[in-house]
């Protein structure tokens, strides 16, 4: 169980910022937005495949019993006791020696919400050697015993979805509606690396060696460590930690600053499911951050490395895991093309537009960052983006009404708008938006005839930006497309059918959305290619990026 919260990091907190979120729920015009989402009684979201909007309004109206933020439950969750502030080690949640600390502030104030332990490389080597303990004993459980384990794991996270939620919106910043998405999305990974658990098969192979015969078994690779981003702090640990515990690795994590508290309360619910102590590690750290990446990638008992971030940081990490030759996933930045054609159907061009961009404030590596609109759609497609974009409400994530809430940090904030005032300087013009509003604020901004010389052409904007180019053909909007060191993720509109197909292939992209702006599912294998990085998580192929597949060669005894 987590050690005893104390109220001492959250004095910080003003009478009016505790005041705008007592309650920690979602408004009706906030789950208005949310068409396929309701709530029953129990506070446990559903997710059906059609559900009126006046039923998900008096849904809301009818909940209760929805707990209040008082010093001993800061943060308003139905269980206090999911607010962790300790690194996990050995099954025991702990500090660090030198009784160091760092602040978690909420975006939507600045003020501090809690404070987790500064680990060091000591602490870090203490964690390996606690996975590498584990390993042992866990390698041996049944898929059936894995399977187990994660089926438990499921039932409580959707038990406690609404506090996994509210822990989204403090330390992230989503709107309520986009944290919510995010938690049943990070849901359906455990549901299906449940189910893959039992499917860890091997084969036998035709051997041509007369009474020989060739078999494979899949194995465990051993003790993993899951480096996870701060834009979706359930739905990573969730795509990683979900196959580690299915073919039986055992984990090492090192959590964002930014947001450590969702993913703590994970491995509370997974600790709670049953999984043995040592099997899950979490690591905790801001000063330390750059040392203690270095030892989880060169200890030589970690034998994988799964990264979500930067692809400069993806290459320091690759470089320094050589050493000891570890694999590695490596789910980098990107740079999305998303191209509209003449021949594409506008209302859903643009909802599949708004569907990538503008998703978590536009913070997601997949989000489409340069719009290729074809001349003869371009006035009537960027006139009725604006439109829609122009109804956004940005605010604190908990506010009634709000669509979009801050970015992370002022760091963001100050790329983004570095980004708009290049491009306008460069002759690009603001249909809506392109300005910043309060602290981290930026307000979402599409931007006209935006030039290939502008920044936003070549470098990863991540924020609510949706930059329109003009383009005349097929060929010339795929060269540009193309034309990129990184290749994660691209899309496009259209109703020509072998263009579909056409285009499909000749994007240089590890996944395409073709008339939709929504790709990430827990059953496909989401990576890219270029400087994008390699691997892939979900699918079949997430439990295989966790295993080695062995040979066995069986031969028979040789006849005098």
């Amino acid at each position: 169980m987590p050690s005893k919260i104390t109220s001492a990091p959250f004095t910080r907190l003003s009478r009016s910022h505790i005041s705008r979120q007592t309650l920690g729920r979602p408004t009706p015009s906030a789950i208005a937005l949310t068409s396929q989402r309701t709530f029953s009684h129990s506070s446990r979201p559903t997710i059906t495949p059609s559900v009126r909007l006046s039923q998900n309004i008096a849904s809301i109206r009818n909940m209760s019993n929805w707990p209040k933020v008082t010093a001993e439950n800061p943060l308003g969750l139905d269980d206090p006791s999911l607010l962790i502030q300790k690194g996990l080690i050995d099954g025991k949640w702990v500090g660090t020696e030198s009784g160091e600390t760092f602040e978690v502030n909420d975006p939507a104030s600045g003020k501090v919400i809690g404070t987790c332990p500064d680990q060091t490389v000591s602490d870090t080597k203490n964690a390996i050697d606690a996975a590498h303990k584990a390993f042992s004993t866990y390698k041996t459980t049944s898929p059936a015993q894995r399977q187990a384990y994660l089926a438990e794991l499921h039932r409580l996270y959707m038990a406690n979805i609404n506090d996994i939620t509210r822990l989204i919106v403090w330390e992230n910043g989503k709107s309520w509606n986009d944290a919510l998405a995010e938690a049943n999305y990070a849901g359906s990974f455990f549901s299906w690396f449940a189910a893959e658990a039992l499917r860890t098969n091997g084969e036998t192979i035709p051997c041509s060696v007369p009474g020989t015969r060739n078999i494979t078994i899949k194995q465990p690779i051993g003790v993993v460590a899951l480096l996870v981003p701060w834009n979706f702090p359930a739905a990573m640990i969730a795509r990683k930690l979900g196959p580690a515990l299915a073919v039986g690795c055992t984990s090492v994590v090192k959590v964002p600053s930014e947001t450590p508290f969702t993913t703590l309360a994970i491995v509370e619910l997974a600790r709670r499911a049953g999984v043995p102590d040592g099997v899950i590690n979490v690591i905790t750290t801001d000063k330390h951050l750059q040392d203690v990446g270095k030892e989880l990638c060169t200890n030589p008992l970690v034998h994988k490395v799964s990264f979500t971030g930067s692809t400069r940081v993806g290459k320091l990490l690759a470089e320094q895991c050589s050493g000891t030759l570890k694999k590695m996933s490596l789910e980098l930045g990107g740079n999305a093309p998303l191209i509209v054609f003449d021949d594409a159907d506008l209302p859903t061009a643009v909802a599949g537009t708004i569907a990538s961009k503008f998703r978590g404030s536009g913070q997601t590596c997949v989000c489409a960052n340069r719009i290729y609109v074809q001349d003869g759609i371009y006035d009537k497609f960027a006139q009725a983006l604006a439109e829609k974009v122009g109804e956004f409400k940005v605010g604190p994530g908990f506010d009634e009404g709000v669509t979009h809430g801050p970015l992370i940090h002022k760091r963001q904030a100050d790329k983004v708008d570095e980004h708009v005032q290049d491009a306008v300087s460069k002759g690009a013009k603001i249909l809506v938006g392109g300005k910043r509003g309060k602290g981290t604020e930026y307000i979402p901004t599409v931007l006209a005839d935006v030039p290939d010389s502008c920044l936003i052409a070549t470098e990863e904007t991540f924020g609510p930006v949706a930059a329109l180019f003009r383009f005349k053909t097929e060929e010339e909007v795929i060269a540009r497309a193309n034309n990129s060191e990184v290749g994660l993720a691209g899309y496009f509109f259209s109703e020509d059918v072998d263009r579909v197909f056409r285009v499909s292939e000749a994007l240089e992209t590890g996944m395409v959305g073709a008339n939709t702006g929504m790709i990430s599912q827990a059953v496909i294998p989401f990576g890219g290619i270029k400087e994008s990085g390699y691997g892939k998580e979900g699918g079949h192929q997430g439990t295989e990026e966790y295993m080695i597949t062995k040979l066995v060669a069986i031969g028979s005894r040789i006849k005098q």
